[in-house]
């Protein structure tokens, strides 16, 4: 079966490339062939006509000491590609993927199914024209329309009035539909009277093995750190607390933080690590440290202590929904918190329990994919 697989767009962010990774090599293990549907990246532009209004609130921006590029878009275009360089080698490495100029330019025939997700794909902040992600350009197909763990991102419904009406009415020709957090479950329930399964990411669909292999076939050196931090939004308080930690445990730091935005950085410290570099820092921790919803994931599989800061701009839904999921709460914690008093993991309780919903996630693929 060809099946079309649409998620968010791939950059520099590890979580979203490794799930899309994932589900293409678990659809492809199934005896399917994959590709990620993907929109041609545009250069960024600004219309003339906006021109003065936005780079006269940049210079103000500039002048009230937040460093912003004036030329914002001039400055992206020229340096994403080396921004990027190193997470695009493993998209264009491991990730097939079929490049359109828009989902219209999908025919009916391209393929035999589409599976919409993971990462937050229903989440209109995210997707630009949210009906593209319920499958609107494939009205009256004859084809199967599945949803595997699509994430609304938040326990905030955000939605207006008019997109909850159509999709409402889009999602009803799915054949099968799962999320991957508990709160959608009572979304989909709530705003489109849908019933929908609880599955797991993608990326624990695959194994600590499967990951392990990446890293060999990569020839990643050992870690410099035995305290991995991936810190997506950085605060004084999360600083404190990583060093505090660190001294605690006598570990050395080690991080891969996400630096592609800080126009503060020269360009050469924006440049992002290696997708295979940032699995190899679980890998080698001893501990982590991260407000990453997949680091959460990485530390799982791996068996590493953990902590996760909450951020409630980026969505708690999700790792409340993923810590619940093994009983494991209280890893999350909240910005500038120094005191730490947490259970210690039972790991052999979460990988039994990682077990069970690996086979029930496979499952609900296997089921609707192959009859």
């Amino acid at each position: 079966m060809q099946i079309g697989i649409i998620t968010l767009p791939l950059h520099t962010n590890y979580g979203g490339i490794l799930q899309a990774y994932a589900l293409q090599t678990v659809l492809e293990r199934m005896g399917h062939e994959a590709c990620l549907i993907e929109k041609k990246a545009r250069p960024l532009a600004i219309p003339l006509w906006k021109a003065p209004l936005f780079y006269g609130r940049r210079v103000l921006t500039n002048l009230k000491g937040q460093p912003f590029p004036i030329f914002f878009e001039q400055k992206m275009n020229r340096e994403k590609p080396i921004v990027r360089q190193h997470t695009d080698r493993f998209i264009n490495k491991y990730i097939k993927r079929k490049i359109i100029n828009d989902f219209t330019d999908i025919k009916a025939n391209d393929f035999d199914a589409f599976t919409v997700g993971s990462d937050q794909i229903w989440r209109p902040l995210y997707f630009n024209k949210i009906e593209h992600a319920y499958l609107d350009f494939a009205a009256g197909w004859d084809v199967k329309r599945i949803a595997y763990a699509a994430s609304f991102g938040t326990d905030e419904w955000e939605y207006t009035i008019e997109q909850t009406e159509c999709c409402n009415k889009l999602v009803k020709q799915f054949d099968a539909v799962s999320v991957r957090e508990d709160s959608g479950v009572g979304f989909c329930y709530k705003h489109f009277g849908v019933k929908a399964q609880h599955v797991l990411d993608p990326t624990m669909l695959l194994s600590r093995e499967d990951y392990i292999h990446l890293l060999e076939a990569g020839c990643i050196p050992k870690s410099e750190g035995s305290l991995f931090s991936y810190i997506l939004d950085e605060t004084a308080g999360n600083s404190i607390l990583v060093n505090k930690i660190a001294q605690e445990k006598g570990l050395t730091v080690s991080s891969a933080n996400y630096n592609a935005c800080n126009w503060a950085l020269s360009l050469d410290e924006r440049i992002q690590p290696s997708v295979e570099y940032w699995i190899k820092g679980f890998y080698d921790s001893e501990f982590v440290i991260t407000d990453s919803f997949h680091a959460c994931i990485f530390s799982i599989l791996f068996n590493k202590p953990f902590i996760v800061i909450g951020n409630a701009g980026r969505g708690m839904a999700r790792l409340k929904s993923l810590l619940g999921m093994f009983g494991i709460e209280d890893r999350l914690i909240t910005d500038g918190v120094t005191d730490l008093n947490m259970r210690k993991i039972n790991w052999k309780n979460v990988n039994s329990l990682l077990e069970e919903k690996r086979k029930l996630s496979m499952k609900f693929l296997s089921d609707n994919l192959n009859n």
